[in-house]
């Protein structure tokens, strides 16, 4: 079964394709023609069913963490020191904790790998990036579990003004 051409060039088709898939996870519900909706379909699908197979494929560690040390308004604490030249300057003071943090088993690993090859990065507002496998893992795949396969649903809507193309609203069922 061949896919769809979409009328682009291969370049321009995936690039549309992983931003659409990207768009869907992130806000659980996309409208486009239906040839790309479908499209997509076959993509969202099969990154679900990744996270869903490898959601809780991982194991807590304990990790040395060196902070800078913060003050009671949330700024760096300094400390005067003199270097071996004589000269005087500011240090940050550091202070090592232990946090516990999740760490991947490699078939999980390589499942992330292959999620962010079909999807974009993605930042926020704020300009920090959104973790989008996180969220698969941890909050879409946990929906799905006892579920195999058709994690998303193609509802048909009304034509597009203008060209009258089909149009259709893919969403996380």
């Amino acid at each position: 079964m061949a896919n769809r051409k979409l009328g682009r060039t291969t370049d321009i088709r995936m690039a549309m394709l992983k931003s659409l898939t990207t768009d869907l996870i992130m806000y659980g519900k996309i409208t486009t023609t239906e040839a790309r909706c479908k499209e997509v379909k076959k993509i969202a699908d099969s990154v679900i069913a990744l996270a869903v197979k490898e959601k809780d494929n991982f194991e807590m560690v304990d990790v040395k963490v060196v902070k800078a040390k913060l003050d009671s308004k949330g700024n760096k604490m300094t400390e005067l020191v003199k270097s071996k030249n004589g000269k005087e300057y500011l240090k940050v003071v550091k202070e090592e904790t232990t946090e516990s943090r999740q760490k991947d088993m490699p078939s999980r690993l390589n499942a992330r790998r292959k999620i962010m090859t079909k999807i974009n990065k993605v930042k926020d507002s704020d300009g920090k990036n959104i973790d989008l496998p996180a969220k698969l893992f941890n909050e879409i795949a946990p929906k799905y579990t006892d579920r195999v396969g058709g994690y998303t649903r193609i509802v048909k809507a009304e034509a597009r003004k203008g060209d009258n193309a089909p149009m259709a609203v893919l969403m996380l069922v």
